[in-house]
């Protein structure tokens, strides 16, 4: 009886593309288990799943001057003695990690007790969980070619996706779930599982702008909504449990510029605005998968520091516009769906 690890977490994109990875996994391991943070977003989407969850303690590192980074060391060490408890307990036979600061002490514990890992980086550059575990593990895949040649272990294979992406759905009933009746392209809004207060804002600036030509479905994160009566044309939610839904009725979108986000998008041909998450708050990663899709021709870039009500309507219409030119493009790049050779791969490791 084959027993894996899946861990990962901080943000969304750090756990569903392991959800992802499921239907194949499944194959293969007779026990899948995962290991999350206390209160981190991914406790949230693994309950939709049957996988049994174990919170580790772990820590952030703040990138601007914080206390609580004195902390980090205590909290870390936390986490490794309590996964590697857990892992006295099952056994396991492997660990698949997706990045984030909870995957630290995950597998450290598991080199200690010479269980394999492979990591999964989604980036154009490598996270600074993956810079520290990468020592440790079989491999480090990667979603980029590029991003492979940085890591002495790593190897591109692309990115997981999830495979409702490309079930068949009825449009209708999902744009009217929305108050929608299909009269105007829908314009996604969506600035990631934590949202963004500055493109929240901005947008319900630009509703009267944006509305007179789109339907507008706002995914504005988890206590972000305006709290303002719905208007005419607009729907806010604070947090979609299929997103899927959201990406096949929408005929542009205006979104971070998180991995995982873009591949979905792209990989259904959703012409897209991006405004990337810059600042001290990050390394630069979204700066550098816009830039990358852009040159590519498969997205428009809109920089934060130029966001305004006016700027982001000029951007969403020109996208839509062009979105012709734009899906022609994507034909010549077509994003792709690693889920079966990243299995594949975690498979290997038992033999």
């Amino acid at each position: 009886m084959a027993t894996l690890i899946l861990t990962g977490g901080g943000t969304a994109g750090h756990c569903i593309p392991c959800i992802a990875l499921l239907p194949f996994l499944k194959n293969d391991f007779d026990k899948i288990v995962y290991f999350g943070s206390e209160n981190g977003i991914e406790r949230e989407v693994v309950s939709k799943t049957d996988l049994p969850y174990y919170d580790v303690p772990c820590a952030k590192l703040r990138r601007d001057f914080s206390l609580k980074n004195l902390t980090i060391p205590v909290k870390v060490l936390s986490g490794i003695k309590k996964a590697g408890k857990i892992m006295d307990e099952i056994k396991p036979d492997a660990v698949f990690s997706k990045g984030g600061y909870v995957a630290v002490p995950v597998v450290i514990a598991a080199k200690r007790r010479n269980i394999p890992v492979i990591s999964h980086e989604s980036d154009y550059t490598v996270g600074l969980a993956n810079k520290i575990i990468s020592r440790y593990c079989k491999k480090v895949l990667t979603a980029f070619p590029e991003t492979a040649k940085s890591l002495k272990n790593g190897e591109y294979c692309g990115l997981p996706l999830k495979r409702s992406l490309y079930s068949p759905c009825d449009k209708k009933e999902i744009l009217s779930s929305f108050g929608f009746n299909g009269s105007k392209p829908v314009l996604l809004v969506t600035g990631g599982s934590q949202g963004a207060k500055i493109i929240n804002d901005v947008v319900r600036k630009a509703l009267p702008l944006l509305t007179q030509n789109f339907d507008v479905l706002h995914v504005c994160g988890k206590g972000n909504l305006s709290g303002k009566e719905q208007i005419e044309g607009y729907f806010e939610t604070e947090f979609m449990n299929k997103m899927e839904n959201a990406f096949k009725i929408a005929d542009v979108c205006v979104t971070r510029a998180g991995a995982n986000t873009l591949f979905e998008l792209l990989s259904v041909k959703v012409p897209c605005v991006l405004i990337p998450l810059c600042g001290k708050a990050t390394r630069g990663d979204q700066v550098l998968n816009a830039e990358y899709f852009q040159k590519l021709g498969t997205a428009t870039v809109l920089p934060q520091s130029v966001l305004t009500p006016e700027s982001l309507t000029t951007a969403v219409s020109s996208a839509y516009a062009g979105r012709d030119n734009i899906r022609r493009a994507m034909e010549k790049h077509p994003v792709k769906d690693a889920s079966r050779q990243i299995s594949r791969i975690i498979a290997d490791l038992l033999h």
